[in-house]
């Protein structure tokens, strides 16, 4: 499955995409790049005078490069025929360093499992100096879709 062909198949609206592109995915892991765009809305309120990436996206971020890519590669065309996807169940993220608006961070996921509907991976971010943002482990399960 090519590149393209898995990013068409992520189950998000553009609001909610952060993956910017894919680098490198095989059966085994994946690296991705997403930047963050210093007009995303967070950013107003998280902090006021001090914005910075919250957590809870940079865990999403993690999720959907990481994660849901690698599973969409790993399900394969029942993505395409069925609605199926991968869903995120579990993480536990250490978090190092703030990601500040408009910065660029790469991901690197590697499958720790796949079996019995369920994924999980071992996953890091780093910033554009090459230094550990966060890292840690995130798992989903196969869902039949959002109908």
């Amino acid at each position: 499955m090519r590149k393209e062909d898995i990013l068409a198949r992520l189950p998000y609206g553009k609001e909610f995409l952060f993956v910017g592109e894919l680098l490198h995915i095989d059966e085994n892991g994946v690296t991705g790049t997403y930047t963050f765009d210093k007009k995303l809305p967070f950013y107003k309120a998280h902090f006021k005078d001090f914005p910075i990436t919250p957590a809870v996206v940079l865990t999403e971020t993690m999720a959907q490069i990481g994660l849901v890519c690698l599973g969409i590669l790993l399900i394969g065309e029942n993505t395409e025929t069925t609605g199926s996807t991968i869903v995120m169940t579990s993480s536990s993220i250490d978090f190092i360093k703030p990601v500040y608006p408009g910065s660029q961070v790469l991901v690197e996921s590697r499958k720790i499992y796949f079996r019995f509907n369920k994924l999980s991976c071992a996953v890091t971010m780093k910033n554009a100096e090459g230094e550990m943002v966060c890292k840690g482990n995130i798992s989903g399960m196969l869902t039949g879709g959002f109908k």
